[in-house]
């Protein structure tokens, strides 16, 4: 049986490296909180060492790639709009195209090669999540269905159909409970829903202004933020014990202009710890805003040009926290290009750009050191960057 196959796995699921860092970061933003005033990123006193465990390079120098590691093109001529690598891995990711398809990659050994393709959506794949533990994937379809994947063989474990028969645009992992991911649809509606028993979670629903199009939890899981094809992002409370959604704030970031991504990140850097979300939202700009209270209400910090006008296009926070002088975010572009950008630099804030998409880059995804960078792009195309070694 699925449920208890599941359930028993939830309990026995091994302390992971992820998760050990996460505790590790969190003991060090309680150690110096109160050195600093509330909302100041002034650096801290611990600032001087940060840059001494950092060594002598700069942040263009850290980011600097050496050029292609691989490219895939099993879904050429249909877009990939998401792709990830999975928790604390280096060498596997996997990627949904909108032919219906998702792929399961894997870098070494040498060559690269596709693992495993899942099968069975009737429509395009609009999103997907890796569990923490790496053995299931879920993933959502314009054909109205949330499948449950084995990563292992490809197995697609179970289907559940959308109530409201309507698409499914995008999903994620509850990060403190995997037996429960949060789905949104093109009915605006956005839902809790238990993937042991295929089942909605009871008082587990809201509605937005507009279709559902990205979700990011917060690092402990009680804020879930979901943004709209209408320009708003709201903030929802998580009950930890129910799975009830409580709707807390809501922000209109540009009227009508699509909320395609939003990254939530507990810190930015070793010196500038306040929490942030990084938010894609067709105005041609990626904007980064501060997280001001347990409610979720946000505070626009900086912004960076980039070209956005209509694709769904996804940023991601640096996974390795900085000990350099600044931090970097990364975003695709209808340009072609992906960008990094230095959060903390007022003026040419432009860190890195990689040129190699032949269309508008749609997602990108660092492993779990930094390593590799892969991005996807509206033509099917999937780059694996390698980083300059120093």
């Amino acid at each position: 049986c699925f449920a208890v196959w599941w359930s028993l796995k939830l309990v026995t699921l091994r302390r992971t490296p992820v998760l050990r860092v996460l505790e590790l970061q969190a003991q060090m933003n309680r150690a110096v909180y109160e050195e600093r005033p509330p909302g100041s990123l002034v650096p801290t006193s611990v600032a001087e060492a940060s840059r001494a465990m950092a060594g002598d390079t700069t942040l263009s120098e850290n980011y600097a790639f050496a050029g292609m590691h691989h490219i895939f093109d099993q879904h050429v001529d249909s877009a990939v709009p998401r792709l990830q690598f999975a928790n604390d891995d280096k060498h596997l990711l996997a990627c949904c195209s909108l032919d219906g398809t998702l792929s399961i990659m894997t870098l070494s050994p040498s060559p690269p090669t596709v693992k495993v393709t899942l099968k069975g959506h009737a429509g395009p794949v609009t999103d997907f999540a890796w569990s923490l533990s790496n053995d299931i994937i879920v993933s959502t379809s314009q054909d109205g269905t949330l499948r449950i994947w084995n990563t292992e063989d490809g197995r697609c474990i179970r289907e559940v159909v959308d109530p409201e028969a309507s698409e499914l645009l995008c999903c994620t992992f509850q990060p403190m409970n995997n037996n429960l991911t949060v789905v949104g649809n093109s009915k605006h509606l956005l839902q809790v829903v238990n993937i042991s028993t295929g089942k909605k979670v009871k008082g587990g629903s809201s509605k937005l202004t507009g279709r559902v199009l990205s979700l990011s939890f917060d690092a402990p899981g009680r804020i879930l933020w979901a943004g709209d094809d209408r320009g708003s992002i709201f903030s929802f409370l998580f009950d930890m014990a129910t799975g009830k959604l409580t709707k807390a704030k809501r922000l209109v970031v540009s009227e009508g202009s699509s909320i395609s991504s939003i990254s939530a990140r507990s810190w930015i850097s070793r010196e500038a710890r306040d929490p942030s979300l990084l938010i894609n939202a067709c105005i041609n700009k990626l904007l980064l805003y501060r997280v001001v209270d347990n409610e979720g209400t946000l505070q626009l910090k900086r912004s960076f040009p980039i070209q956005h006008s209509s694709q769904p296009l996804h940023s991601i926070f640096c996974p390795l926290m900085s000990f350099r002088q600044g931090a970097c975010v990364v975003t695709g572009s209808e340009d072609a290009c992906v960008y990094f950008f230095d959060v903390e630099r007022n003026t040419k804030a432009i860190v890195n750009k990689l040129q190699g998409h032949s269309g508008p880059v749609l997602d990108v995804s660092f492993n779990c050191d930094e390593s590799l960078l892969a991005s996807s792009d509206a033509t099917g195309m999937v780059i694996i960057w390698r980083r300059e070694q120093k």
